[in-house]
Protein backbone atom coordinates (compact mmCIF):
# COMPACT_ATOMS: atom_id res chain seq x y z
CA UNK A 1 0.00 0.00 0.00
CA UNK A 2 1.58 3.26 -1.11
CA UNK A 3 1.31 6.65 0.56
CA UNK A 4 1.17 9.10 -2.35
CA UNK A 5 2.88 12.44 -1.97
CA UNK A 6 2.66 15.50 -4.17
CA UNK A 7 4.83 18.38 -5.23
CA UNK A 8 4.10 21.96 -6.27
CA UNK A 9 5.34 22.97 -9.72
CA UNK A 10 5.69 26.59 -10.82
CA UNK A 11 6.55 27.90 -14.29
CA UNK A 12 6.35 31.65 -13.72
CA UNK A 13 2.70 32.06 -14.65
CA UNK A 14 0.76 35.02 -13.23
CA UNK A 15 -2.89 35.23 -12.32
CA UNK A 16 -5.16 37.42 -14.41
CA UNK A 17 -4.83 41.10 -13.53
CA UNK A 18 -1.64 40.70 -11.46
CA UNK A 19 1.47 42.55 -12.55
CA UNK A 20 4.87 40.88 -12.58
CA UNK A 21 6.42 43.24 -10.02
CA UNK A 22 3.44 42.77 -7.72
CA UNK A 23 3.81 38.98 -7.89
CA UNK A 24 7.54 39.20 -7.18
CA UNK A 25 6.97 41.38 -4.13
CA UNK A 26 4.25 39.06 -2.84
CA UNK A 27 6.42 35.97 -3.29
CA UNK A 28 9.36 37.72 -1.62
CA UNK A 29 7.11 38.49 1.34
CA UNK A 30 5.75 34.95 1.22
CA UNK A 31 9.16 33.27 1.25
CA UNK A 32 10.63 35.88 3.60
CA UNK A 33 13.31 36.55 1.03
CA UNK A 34 14.67 39.41 -1.05
CA UNK A 35 13.05 40.21 -4.44
CA UNK A 36 16.24 39.39 -6.42
CA UNK A 37 16.19 35.86 -5.00
CA UNK A 38 12.59 35.39 -6.18
CA UNK A 39 13.26 36.63 -9.71
CA UNK A 40 14.93 33.28 -10.52
CA UNK A 41 11.51 31.64 -10.32
CA UNK A 42 10.21 33.63 -13.31
CA UNK A 43 12.60 32.35 -15.99
CA UNK A 44 9.94 30.12 -17.57
CA UNK A 45 11.49 26.81 -16.47
CA UNK A 46 9.48 24.43 -14.25
CA UNK A 47 10.57 24.72 -10.63
CA UNK A 48 9.53 22.47 -7.77
CA UNK A 49 8.54 24.80 -4.94
CA UNK A 50 7.63 22.13 -2.40
CA UNK A 51 7.82 18.34 -2.28
CA UNK A 52 6.58 15.55 -0.08
CA UNK A 53 3.17 17.09 0.59
CA UNK A 54 -0.10 15.38 1.24
CA UNK A 55 -2.98 16.32 -1.03
CA UNK A 56 -4.53 18.57 1.64
CA UNK A 57 -1.25 20.34 2.26
CA UNK A 58 -0.72 20.76 -1.47
CA UNK A 59 -4.14 22.35 -1.83
CA UNK A 60 -3.35 24.84 0.94
CA UNK A 61 -0.03 25.59 -0.70
CA UNK A 62 -1.72 26.25 -4.06
CA UNK A 63 -4.24 28.56 -2.37
CA UNK A 64 -1.43 30.53 -0.75
CA UNK A 65 0.35 30.93 -4.08
CA UNK A 66 -2.88 32.01 -5.76
CA UNK A 67 -3.35 34.65 -3.08
CA UNK A 68 0.16 35.84 -3.90
CA UNK A 69 -0.89 36.34 -7.52
CA UNK A 70 0.76 33.38 -9.27
CA UNK A 71 -0.46 30.12 -10.81
CA UNK A 72 0.99 26.75 -9.85
CA UNK A 73 -0.16 23.16 -10.15
CA UNK A 74 0.08 19.90 -8.24
CA UNK A 75 1.91 16.85 -9.53
CA UNK A 76 2.48 13.44 -7.93
CA UNK A 77 5.89 13.05 -6.35
CA UNK A 78 6.83 9.39 -6.91
CA UNK A 79 10.33 9.84 -5.54
CA UNK A 80 8.98 10.56 -2.07
CA UNK A 81 5.90 8.31 -2.15
CA UNK A 82 6.26 5.50 0.37
CA UNK A 83 5.33 1.86 -0.04
CA UNK A 84 5.21 -0.88 2.58
CA UNK A 85 7.16 -3.11 0.19
CA UNK A 86 10.10 -0.73 0.29
CA UNK A 87 10.50 -0.52 4.05
CA UNK A 88 13.16 -3.25 4.25
CA UNK A 89 15.07 -2.00 1.24
CA UNK A 90 18.07 0.23 1.93
CA UNK A 91 17.49 3.80 0.82
CA UNK A 92 20.29 5.67 -0.93
CA UNK A 93 21.93 8.56 0.75
CA UNK A 94 20.07 11.67 -0.51
CA UNK A 95 22.22 14.20 1.28
CA UNK A 96 24.33 15.06 -1.80
CA UNK A 97 21.19 15.49 -3.90
CA UNK A 98 19.56 17.71 -1.33
CA UNK A 99 22.74 19.73 -1.01
CA UNK A 100 22.93 20.14 -4.77
CA UNK A 101 19.32 21.24 -4.89
CA UNK A 102 19.89 23.78 -2.13
CA UNK A 103 22.89 25.23 -3.93
CA UNK A 104 21.10 25.40 -7.27
CA UNK A 105 20.41 28.95 -8.42
CA UNK A 106 16.88 27.86 -9.37
CA UNK A 107 16.00 26.42 -5.98
CA UNK A 108 13.27 28.45 -4.26
CA UNK A 109 13.66 29.67 -0.68
CA UNK A 110 12.66 27.10 1.90
CA UNK A 111 9.59 28.34 3.70
CA UNK A 112 6.25 27.03 4.87
CA UNK A 113 4.05 28.98 2.52
CA UNK A 114 0.79 27.79 3.98
CA UNK A 115 1.57 29.42 7.31
CA UNK A 116 3.60 32.44 6.19
CA UNK A 117 1.18 34.13 3.80
CA UNK A 118 -1.88 35.61 5.49
CA UNK A 119 -5.11 35.33 3.60
CA UNK A 120 -6.01 38.86 4.67
CA UNK A 121 -3.93 41.86 5.64
CA UNK A 122 -3.66 43.04 9.23
CA UNK A 123 -5.76 46.06 10.14
CA UNK A 124 -3.71 48.95 11.49
CA UNK A 125 -5.45 52.29 11.89
CA UNK A 126 -2.35 54.30 12.75
CA UNK A 127 -0.26 53.22 9.78
CA UNK A 128 0.14 53.91 6.08
CA UNK A 129 0.78 50.20 5.43
CA UNK A 130 -2.01 47.81 4.55
CA UNK A 131 -5.36 48.03 2.81
CA UNK A 132 -8.95 48.86 3.78
CA UNK A 133 -12.14 48.67 1.75
CA UNK A 134 -14.74 51.32 1.05
CA UNK A 135 -17.11 50.46 3.88
CA UNK A 136 -14.37 50.27 6.51
CA UNK A 137 -12.89 53.53 5.22
CA UNK A 138 -16.28 55.21 5.66
CA UNK A 139 -16.67 53.75 9.16
CA UNK A 140 -13.21 54.88 10.25
CA UNK A 141 -13.82 58.33 8.77
CA UNK A 142 -17.09 58.68 10.69
CA UNK A 143 -15.36 57.61 13.90
CA UNK A 144 -12.61 60.15 13.22
CA UNK A 145 -15.17 62.91 12.68
CA UNK A 146 -16.93 62.02 15.94
CA UNK A 147 -13.62 62.08 17.81
CA UNK A 148 -12.79 65.43 16.19
CA UNK A 149 -16.09 66.94 17.35
CA UNK A 150 -15.40 65.78 20.90
CA UNK A 151 -11.86 67.18 20.73
CA UNK A 152 -13.21 70.49 19.39
CA UNK A 153 -15.57 70.81 22.36
CA UNK A 154 -12.69 70.20 24.75
CA UNK A 155 -10.55 72.77 22.93
CA UNK A 156 -13.27 75.43 23.23
CA UNK A 157 -13.62 74.66 26.92
CA UNK A 158 -9.87 75.09 27.42
CA UNK A 159 -9.87 78.28 25.32
CA UNK A 160 -12.40 79.84 27.66
CA UNK A 161 -9.92 79.37 30.50
CA UNK A 162 -6.54 79.86 28.79
CA UNK A 163 -5.90 81.15 25.29
CA UNK A 164 -2.37 79.73 25.20
CA UNK A 165 -3.37 76.30 26.47
CA UNK A 166 -6.42 76.18 24.23
CA UNK A 167 -4.42 77.24 21.18
CA UNK A 168 -1.75 74.62 21.84
CA UNK A 169 -4.36 71.91 22.38
CA UNK A 170 -6.19 72.93 19.20
CA UNK A 171 -2.96 72.71 17.20
CA UNK A 172 -2.23 69.22 18.52
CA UNK A 173 -5.80 68.06 17.83
CA UNK A 174 -5.73 69.42 14.28
CA UNK A 175 -2.36 67.78 13.56
CA UNK A 176 -3.65 64.45 14.89
CA UNK A 177 -6.75 64.74 12.69
CA UNK A 178 -4.65 65.39 9.58
CA UNK A 179 -2.21 62.55 10.31
CA UNK A 180 -4.92 59.94 10.92
CA UNK A 181 -6.84 61.13 7.85
CA UNK A 182 -3.73 60.64 5.72
CA UNK A 183 -3.12 57.19 7.20
CA UNK A 184 -6.57 55.77 6.56
CA UNK A 185 -6.80 57.55 3.20
CA UNK A 186 -3.51 55.97 2.11
CA UNK A 187 -4.76 52.51 3.04
CA UNK A 188 -7.94 53.11 1.01
CA UNK A 189 -5.87 54.07 -2.02
CA UNK A 190 -3.65 51.02 -1.51
CA UNK A 191 -6.72 48.81 -1.70
CA UNK A 192 -7.37 50.15 -5.21
CA UNK A 193 -3.71 49.67 -6.16
CA UNK A 194 -2.99 53.41 -6.08
CA UNK A 195 -0.21 55.32 -4.40
CA UNK A 196 -0.90 57.29 -1.24
CA UNK A 197 0.62 60.37 -2.86
CA UNK A 198 -2.64 60.78 -4.77
CA UNK A 199 -4.10 62.24 -1.57
CA UNK A 200 -2.44 65.48 -2.64
CA UNK A 201 -5.18 65.77 -5.26
CA UNK A 202 -7.47 66.86 -2.43
CA UNK A 203 -5.56 70.15 -2.42
CA UNK A 204 -6.11 70.77 -6.13
CA UNK A 205 -8.94 73.09 -7.23
CA UNK A 206 -12.07 71.38 -8.52
CA UNK A 207 -10.47 67.91 -8.31
CA UNK A 208 -10.28 68.24 -4.53
CA UNK A 209 -14.07 68.39 -4.38
CA UNK A 210 -14.49 65.18 -6.39
CA UNK A 211 -11.61 62.97 -5.28
CA UNK A 212 -12.99 62.15 -1.78
CA UNK A 213 -16.13 60.75 -3.41
CA UNK A 214 -14.00 58.70 -5.80
CA UNK A 215 -12.24 57.15 -2.80
CA UNK A 216 -15.64 56.00 -1.53
CA UNK A 217 -16.87 54.70 -4.88
CA UNK A 218 -13.89 52.99 -6.53
CA UNK A 219 -13.71 49.30 -5.51
CA UNK A 220 -10.50 47.68 -4.34
CA UNK A 221 -8.57 44.82 -5.92
CA UNK A 222 -10.13 41.45 -5.20
CA UNK A 223 -6.78 39.72 -4.77
CA UNK A 224 -3.38 40.74 -3.47
CA UNK A 225 -1.60 43.67 -5.04
CA UNK A 226 1.77 45.34 -4.51
CA UNK A 227 0.55 46.80 -1.23
CA UNK A 228 -0.29 43.46 0.35
CA UNK A 229 -3.10 40.97 0.83
CA UNK A 230 -6.73 42.08 0.61
CA UNK A 231 -8.40 43.46 3.75
CA UNK A 232 -10.50 41.15 5.91
CA UNK A 233 -14.29 41.08 5.47
CA UNK A 234 -16.24 43.87 7.11
CA UNK A 235 -17.23 43.08 10.67
CA UNK A 236 -20.66 43.68 12.14
CA UNK A 237 -19.32 46.65 14.09
CA UNK A 238 -18.23 48.31 10.84
CA UNK A 239 -21.65 47.81 9.28
CA UNK A 240 -23.47 49.08 12.37
CA UNK A 241 -21.22 52.14 12.58
CA UNK A 242 -21.77 52.98 8.91
CA UNK A 243 -25.53 52.50 9.23
CA UNK A 244 -25.69 54.70 12.32
CA UNK A 245 -23.54 57.32 10.64
CA UNK A 246 -25.75 57.40 7.56
CA UNK A 247 -28.87 57.77 9.72
CA UNK A 248 -27.32 60.66 11.65
CA UNK A 249 -26.15 62.22 8.40
CA UNK A 250 -29.65 61.99 6.91
CA UNK A 251 -31.10 63.51 10.09
CA UNK A 252 -28.56 66.32 10.02
CA UNK A 253 -29.28 67.08 6.36
CA UNK A 254 -33.02 67.11 7.06
CA UNK A 255 -32.60 69.53 9.95
CA UNK A 256 -30.35 71.77 7.90
CA UNK A 257 -32.82 71.81 5.00
CA UNK A 258 -35.72 72.67 7.31
CA UNK A 259 -33.68 75.40 8.96
CA UNK A 260 -32.70 76.76 5.57
CA UNK A 261 -36.32 76.83 4.42
CA UNK A 262 -37.37 78.67 7.57
CA UNK A 263 -34.58 81.22 7.19
CA UNK A 264 -35.47 81.75 3.53
CA UNK A 265 -39.13 82.20 4.43
CA UNK A 266 -38.32 84.82 7.07
CA UNK A 267 -36.02 86.62 4.65
CA UNK A 268 -38.77 86.76 2.02
CA UNK A 269 -41.28 88.07 4.54
CA UNK A 270 -38.84 90.72 5.76
CA UNK A 271 -38.01 91.78 2.21
CA UNK A 272 -41.69 92.03 1.27
CA UNK A 273 -42.45 94.09 4.37
CA UNK A 274 -39.56 96.47 3.71
CA UNK A 275 -40.65 96.85 0.09
CA UNK A 276 -44.20 97.73 1.09
CA UNK A 277 -42.94 100.30 3.57
CA UNK A 278 -40.74 101.89 0.93
CA UNK A 279 -43.67 102.56 -1.43
CA UNK A 280 -44.95 106.25 -1.44
CA UNK A 281 -48.40 106.82 0.06
CA UNK A 282 -50.31 109.61 -1.90
CA UNK A 283 -53.75 109.03 -0.44
CA UNK A 284 -53.81 112.39 1.41
CA UNK A 285 -52.62 114.42 -1.57
CA UNK A 286 -55.05 112.69 -3.91
CA UNK A 287 -57.98 113.42 -1.59
CA UNK A 288 -57.00 117.09 -1.32
CA UNK A 289 -56.87 117.43 -5.09
CA UNK A 290 -60.26 115.80 -5.45
CA UNK A 291 -61.99 118.36 -3.10
CA UNK A 292 -63.50 121.52 -4.81
CA UNK A 293 -61.89 124.84 -4.05
CA UNK A 294 -63.62 126.97 -1.40
CA UNK A 295 -65.51 130.04 -2.76
CA UNK A 296 -63.82 133.38 -2.32
CA UNK A 297 -65.72 135.73 0.03
CA UNK A 298 -67.23 138.81 -1.68
CA UNK A 299 -67.65 137.25 -5.04
CA UNK A 300 -71.17 136.37 -5.90
CA UNK A 301 -72.47 135.20 -9.19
Amino acid sequence: MADTHFKIMFEGQLRTGVELETAKLNLARLFKSEPPAVERLFNGNPVSLKRGLSHTEAQRYIQALNDAGVEAHIEPDPEISLSLDEIDQPRPDRAPVEHAQASSPYAPPKADVTSDLPRYSTLRIFSIQGRIGRLRYLAWSLALIAASLAATSICFAVLSVSLVGGGLLSTIAFAAFVIVSVQIGTQRLHDAGWSGWLLLLNLAPFIGGIFPFLMLLIPGNTGPNKYGAPPPPNSRAVKVLVGLGLVLLALFVTIMLNSGVEVLKRELETTASEYEQSLPYDDDSDSNEAQPAAPTPGKMF
